[in-house]
């Protein structure tokens, strides 16, 4: 095959294979659910569906994941909790997975041991959302050189906007209008009328690095790594 034939053969057997995956997962999914309804156990079991990060398919040319634009940043969460959860609701807040324990230890009313960074989103899971206060979340990707090659970058995101910072070997700056630019194409880091958005981003961002001790050391640290292995020089 010449390039482009194997290009599009290489591309249709990704395909094939992660829909195949895919399918095998949702097959899998329903003899759990049939297996808590046949044995009585759907009425007072918590089921929590979810996964890793989501996939690129193609979206800006890429596979894999580990950006931070949103193909690969959301993930799936379904949760049905009987006389907890009302059937249908829907909810858009930002939760992430280090919430995820906070959550499960408090519905089984367990103590959270306070150096966890989650928060527990029973709240919203009950319509009880006045006490979700969290308005942005925050991303770091740092393994750079590594096997996938994705540049470092940290980012802060919000309903409305997403701010991703790239750096090490490079220092780019993006901002993204995610309620205008839904597939996140278009950075507008440099569009003066968002002078004031990227200023107020930059301060969300900074707080959440302080939060989350999050610092310049982790670099050092997978320098060394990579280093070790003959990565990098």
């Amino acid at each position: 095959m010449n390039d482009q034939d194997l290009m599009r053969w290489k591309y249709q057997r990704y395909m094939q294979d992660y829909f195949g995956c895919i399918a095998a997962v949702d097959e899998n999914v329903g003899r759990v659910l049939d297996y808590l309804d046949e044995n009585g156990f759907a009425e007072n079991t918590i089921l929590v569906y979810t996964s890793d990060q989501g996939f690129y398919l193609g979206e800006h040319g890429w596979f894999d994941k580990r950006f931070i634009y949103d193909e690969s940043f959301k993930t799936p969460l379904l949760i049905r909790w009987p006389e907890k959860v009302a059937a249908g609701t829907r909810c858009n807040e930002m939760v992430q997975n280090l919430d995820f324990a906070q959550t499960i230890l408090g519905a089984a009313h367990v103590e959270t041991p306070k150096d966890m960074q989650g928060e527990s989103f029973i709240p919203l899971l009950t319509g009880d959302t006045a006490q979700w206060t969290r308005d942005a979340v925050y991303y770091h990707y740092y393994e750079y050189p590594g096997f996938h090659m994705v540049k470092r970058h940290y980012g802060v995101v919000t309903k409305e906007y997403k701010l991703a910072h790239f750096y090490y070997d490079v220092d780019e700056w993006e901002l993204y209008d995610r309620l205008k630019d839904l597939c996140e194409l278009n950075s507008v880091y440099n569009d003066p009328e968002y002078a004031d958005i990227v200023a107020e981003m930059k301060m969300k961002l900074t707080e959440l690095r302080k939060k989350y001790k999050d610092s310049d050391d982790l670099d050092q640290y997978f320098i060394e790594k990579y280093r070790s292995k003959g990565l990098i020089r």
